[in-house]
């Protein structure tokens, strides 16, 4: 059961890693990537809380104007559809997040955490781009 978790987790975080530049996107992509980072921004804060509580305030900004970009992009019938995107993202960064810091497999941990690392910073650049 708890290997069917991990494969679930995995396939979540791949269907939901936003792309490394809005520019490129439609404005229906480029929703789903802002609404998908703020949900993965959220669970980066929230493990931070537990772990590293000063970097939370840093990510606690890069959400925040992910969500003025979230907020600028969608129409209002779309906001049921866009909450369903962040908490997807949100729930499958958790479990990369929950894998790697407590994880006894070693190389299974390194791998959830690059994979953690990687998504939350194409979210980052999003910003700079």
């Amino acid at each position: 059961m708890k290997t069917i978790a991990h494969n679930l987790a995995f396939v979540a975080a791949l269907l939901s890693a936003p792309p490394l530049s809005a520019q490129t996107l439609d404005v229906q992509e480029q929703l789903k990537t802002f609404a998908s980072c703020a949900g993965r921004l959220s669970a980066v804060m929230e493990h931070q809380w537990m772990f590293d509580g000063p970097a939370s305030e840093h990510t606690e900004d890069l959400r925040d104007a992910v969500l003025e970009l979230v907020e600028a992009a969608m129409p209002p019938e779309r906001g049921r559809e866009v909450l369903h995107w962040r908490i997807s993202a949100k729930v499958a960064q958790a479990a990369l997040l929950t894998r790697a810091t407590f994880n006894n497999d070693v190389r299974d941990a390194a791998w959830a955490k690059a994979q953690a690392d990687r998504l939350t910073g194409a979210c980052a650049g999003l910003l700079l781009s």
